[in-house]
């Protein structure tokens, strides 16, 4: 791991190829898990917000869990998280043929709504823990990622590069300049320290 700014980076975040890859995976990560989308405080509001937006995009059973719910819940830890479908999908949740997208992130694309979506969605894989005054940055590895994995490593694409976008979102351009810096670096240093490759002799 290592440290740019308050921000502590696990090595697997700069090492893993990875490419979401939607035709495979099919927005499982929407879907999938025991909760909805983990939310800022602050992003309660922007998801109420949005909401008349929106609206006419959402599943007539997504409206339902809204006008009953709301768009957000206590979570058990004591957190936030998007309200979801019978347990499933968030419901911010859309399908175009079997592909579950993102509403926000459409009427975002769109130009209807200043929210993309939560930054725990926009980050994922990489999921982010406070431990103090630092936090600390994790690539959570799921089998249901596996296609992105593979979508990665074929279009030589790094995860933290895919990720530019919402990393910067979150902590700023000078921080994600200072985090690429560093990552070379360790990246150079890493190189000139590995022992050398012994070619085999028949």
């Amino acid at each position: 791991m290592f440290l740019v700014g308050h921000v502590l980076v696990s090595d697997d975040v700069t090492e893993a190829p990875f490419a979401c890859n939607l035709g495979a995976c099919l927005g499982g990560c929407c879907v999938q898990g025991d909760a909805g989308a983990p939310l800022e405080p602050d992003e309660r509001a922007a998801l109420d917000a949005a909401l008349p937006a929106v609206w006419n995009d959402l599943r007539p059973e997504a409206q339902a869990v809204i006008e009953r719910d709301g768009t957000w819940e206590v979570t058990s830890t004591g957190g936030y998280a998007t309200t979801c479908v019978d347990g499933a999908e968030c419901v911010f949740v859309t399908y175009q043929g079997p592909v579950a997208k993102c509403a926000l992130q459409q009427a975002h694309a769109e130009g209807r709504i200043d929210f993309p979506k939560p930054i725990s969605c926009h980050l994922y894989p990489i999921r982010v823990e406070q431990v103090g005054d630092l936090e600390v940055l994790n690539y959570e590895q799921i089998p249901l990622c596996n296609p992105g994995r593979t979508h990665g490593g074929r279009t030589q694409m790094e995860l933290a590069t895919f990720l530019q976008a919402p990393l910067t979102r979150r902590y700023g351009e000078a921080w994600y300049a200072d985090f690429h810096a560093a990552w070379r670096e360790r990246q150079a240093v890493l190189r000139e320290t590995a022992p050398p490759r012994h070619t085999r002799r028949d």
